[in-house]
């Protein structure tokens, strides 16, 4: 079956993580994703290592697989004239460059719309592309502190932290992917492409979630809850005879079975814990009481008896542990590739749970300017991913998702 964007031409203009890691989930869908980059140089993640895969930077490696690469100036007029030939054929154009930059270039919606009016252009930026900040360089650091997340993250007593992966990048090039599709969508029916304006600022603060509901809705300063949670007690870490498990109870059902397993029936019942809302007032007296229980055994017990419950709970583990879980190999998360200079590598596989069309990989990351032959091809870009393009090896699509 063909992919679910076999029919898609992205001309990807982005670099660094929003922009690429957009189109990445665009070309695991089948979408052919034509990587520009600035020769003799390339996107910025080349750079960004060790650590390093032969002469490529596992950051880089981990944003851009199923794509080509071509290098192209669009500073000179003839890179600009080829520039120019992909968009007139392309269906979406992604970009991430400071507002107002590729304007100065003729390559704008507004130009590039008068010879190509279906085409998607998508721009992810810091701020947006108005307002009083819109001129402003965004960085993921930036984005986490200044849209609340770092404020309500961390020690309860402590200091700020950002989120240990970089979540604001991670939301806008999410975003950008699902306004792409929506687009897509839309020019079924009119057959008009339209213009995107993601911000880094406000995907960020869209993450905030119950956090920003509970501010707007009461007014009062989220605080810093650790591992804990402002709404659903006990919804945390415990600390285990060897090591830290985490268990979430989401309702008073499941509390009173937390109460049974830890063999503190009477807990259930006391009117200060009884609910959610009591619990939660209450917090103060309960957690010490129910952590002098969990230290008392070894993690891996509490939560076979915890699953054996039907109580919500887990490990907290290392990134080591995660990619040798059990569930990751049984559905085929772990996607590997021969790569030209590295060799065979391993990739994070992706999330989207497309059953009839699945994400896959095509082809490995490409090398800087891998594909700038197909700008001289006199064919079409379908002949020259036929020639270019092998199956990658990996876990077969079938095992992927049941």
């Amino acid at each position: 079956m063909d992919a679910a964007l076999a029919d898609v031409i992205v001309v990807d203009l982005t670099r660094i993580f929003s922009g690429p890691y957009c189109t990445m989930l665009l070309a695991d869908m089948g979408a052919t994703v034509i990587k520009v980059e600035q020769p003799g140089k390339g996107d910025d993640t080349r750079q960004w290592g060790p650590p390093y895969a032969a002469t490529e930077s596992a950051y880089y490696l981990g944003l851009n697989r199923n794509k080509l690469s071509v290098e192209l100036d669009f500073k000179r007029p003839e890179d600009k004239r080829l520039l120019l030939g992909l968009i007139q054929d392309a269906t979406v154009l992604v970009e991430n460059f400071r507002p107002g930059t590729l304007a100065r270039y003729g390559l704008d919606y507004e130009n590039l719309r008068q010879q190509n009016p279906g085409l998607i252009y998508c721009s992810i930026s810091g701020y947006g592309q108005q307002g009083p900040y819109a001129h402003y360089p965004g960085y993921d650091f930036v984005a986490q502190a200044e849209s609340g997340i770092m404020a309500v993250t961390g020690e309860t007593e402590g200091e700020p932290q950002r989120a240990g992966f970089p979540a604001a990048d991670i939301s806008a090039g999410v975003f950008a992917c699902i306004s792409i599709l929506g687009a897509l969508h839309a020019r079924e029916r009119t057959g008009q492409g339209q213009y995107i304006d993601i911000s880094l600022f406000e995907t960020a603060t869209s993450f905030l979630g119950n956090v920003s509901s509970n501010y707007l809705i009461s007014g009062q300063e989220p605080q810093r809850y650790a591992n804990t949670h402002p709404n659903i007690v006990p919804y945390q870490a415990f600390r285990a005879a060897d090591g830290y498990i985490v268990v979430t109870c989401g309702n008073d059902t499941l509390f009173q079975k937390l109460c049974t397993l830890l063999d503190c029936p009477e807990l259930a019942t006391d009117e200060r814990f009884a609910t959610n809302p009591q619990r939660i007032r209450h917090r103060a007296e309960l957690i010490p009481q129910l952590q002098e229980r969990f230290q008392q055994r070894p993690g891996s017990e509490w939560l076979e008896r915890l699953r054996a419950a039907g109580i919500p709970c887990g490990p907290i583990n290392r990134v080591s542990e995660v990619f040798k879980h059990p569930q990751h190999k049984s559905r085929g998360f772990l996607w590997e590739c021969e790569h030209p200079t590295a060799g065979s590598i391993t990739l994070a596989g992706s999330p989207l749970g497309l059953t009839g069309t699945p994400p896959r990989l095509y082809k490995a990351p490409p090398l800087l300017g891998e594909d700038n032959a197909y700008l001289q091809q006199k064919g079409t870009l379908q002949e020259y991913l036929q020639r270019k393009q092998a199956p990658a090896k990996g876990i077969p699509d079938t095992e992927k998702r049941t």
